[in-house]
């Protein structure tokens, strides 16, 4: 007698999960949800907080670039006014005894501004306190030769035009390339803080696309071991990521943009204009030595030439705007200065000495104050400019890009635990 034994078929795997696929292990469809969910859960917490980091870099990069900036200015401000007070006591020196007081008080002026712009970059922290120390030291230098040869002069001395050029030789060549160097440094401070603004939005795009690519590949793997088309956990974690990568980027990508325009437009004009302040002044300077020198200064006159000739160059770089009357008023001071050369190459230096000390409105003084207090001004806007431009901003979209890496990584680890249960 024979039993017959009979045979039953498999349960269907619940919830639709296709048979075969093995039920226990990460290698398992309950195993891998869990190991790509807790993926697609880090990948997408992960762009938000590095999008939220790169904001806050860039922020910060923002910030640096602004006080190099600030401080950039402030060195050409110092070395500015000491040139301009140069420029006011030779010309003053031409008229001998009693200088014009308002010479004097110009001089004063200038020197008490330029000391204490040195104390308030010394007092903004430890980059260049070794260089700035030795300028305010030589500063101390010039300003006790400029009285030696005010006191002889006064009383006719000879001797007073060489304490004056002595003068004038320290401020030329050891208290402005000493501050030339600080600026150079502070150019390329400056500059390499916007490249690191720069490299912010490329750096969120790379991220975004990376985490999309995964996100997405994780999609594609869940659709075919659940044989469900969409997983609205991931795709809601996908969109969040996606919102928060486009979010950022744009934020980043605006203020790389916006911090380029002002490099090459505001800050390169700004910083170009006060060289142009520095470089009129240095031949208002020379133009007064061609006559100290009565007859012998001509080493001063291709002094004058090669600054005004740099001055103009600085003044033609893009982005320069000054008022229209400005190139005017170079041209018209320059004819001036042209005058004085035929009076004193003429033999009337009493004549040429007359012109450049004149008083009338007209005259080559008044222009070129004119002219100063043009580029001056100039320089004043120019600055703020730059300090507004690069005003760091997108600190919230940096969180809001964080907040929703939170939420996709949420959405995307509920989602996958929902498919898990149907394992259970």
């Amino acid at each position: 007698m024979s039993t017959t034994v009979a045979t039953t078929s498999p349960p269907a795997a619940p919830g639709g999960a296709p048979a075969g696929h093995p039920t226990s292990g990460w290698r398992s469809t309950p195993g891998g949800l869990r190991v790509w969910g807790a993926t697609a859960a880090v990948v997408a917490a992960l762009t938000g907080l590095l999008a939220l980091t790169t904001v806050t870099s860039q922020v910060a990069a923002l910030d640096e670039a602004r006080d190099s900036a600030a401080q950039l200015v402030g060195l050409q401000d110092a070395r500015n006014q000491l040139v301009a007070a140069d420029a006011a006591a030779t010309t003053a020196f031409l008229v001998g005894g009693l200088e014009p007081q308002d010479l004097r008080a110009r001089y004063d002026a200038s020197v008490d501004a330029g000391a204490q712009a040195l104390a308030r970059l010394a007092a903004s922290g430890p980059d260049g306190a070794e260089e700035l120390a030795s300028v305010t030291a030589d500063l101390t230098t010039y300003t006790g030769l400029v009285e030696q040869a005010r006191a002889n002069n006064r009383q006719g001395f000879p001797v007073a035009s060489a304490y004056l050029e002595q003068a004038s030789t320290v401020l030329r060549e050891d208290v402005v390339p000493t501050l030339d160097v600080l600026v150079a440094a502070e150019q390329d401070r400056v500059d390499a803080e916007l490249a690191a603004v720069r490299t912010a939005a490329p750096l969120v795009v790379a991220v975004t696309v990376l985490a999309l690519v995964v996100l997405l590949a994780v999609q594609v793997w869940v659709a075919r071991r659940t044989r469900r088309r969409v997983n609205l956990g991931l795709l809601g974690a996908t969109l969040a990521v996606l919102v928060a990568g486009v979010a950022a980027g744009a934020a980043t990508g605006s203020a790389a943009a916006r911090a380029s325009s002002v490099h090459d437009d505001e800050y390169a004009a700004t910083v170009a204009t006060s060289q142009a302040f520095a470089l009129v002044n240095d031949a208002r300077s020379r133009e007064a030595f061609t006559l100290i020198r009565r007859g012998s200064g001509a080493e001063y006159e291709e002094s004058f030439q090669g600054s005004v000739a740099q001055a103009r160059t600085a003044l033609e770089t893009d982005g320069v705007r000054l008022d229209p009357t400005t190139p005017a008023l170079l041209d018209a001071w320059l004819a001036g200065h042209s005058e004085v050369r035929v009076l004193d190459d003429a033999g009337d230096w009493d004549g040429a000495v007359a012109l450049v000390t004149s008083e009338e409105p007209q005259a080559p003084p008044a222009l070129f104050d004119e002219l100063s207090a043009a580029l001056s001004d100039a320089v004043a806007a120019g600055g703020t400019q730059v300090a507004d431009g690069l005003r760091p901003g997108g600190l919230a979209v940096g969180w809001l890009a964080a907040g929703l890496g939170v939420v996709g990584a949420v959405l995307a680890w509920t989602g996958l635990r929902a498919r898990r249960e149907e394992y259970r």
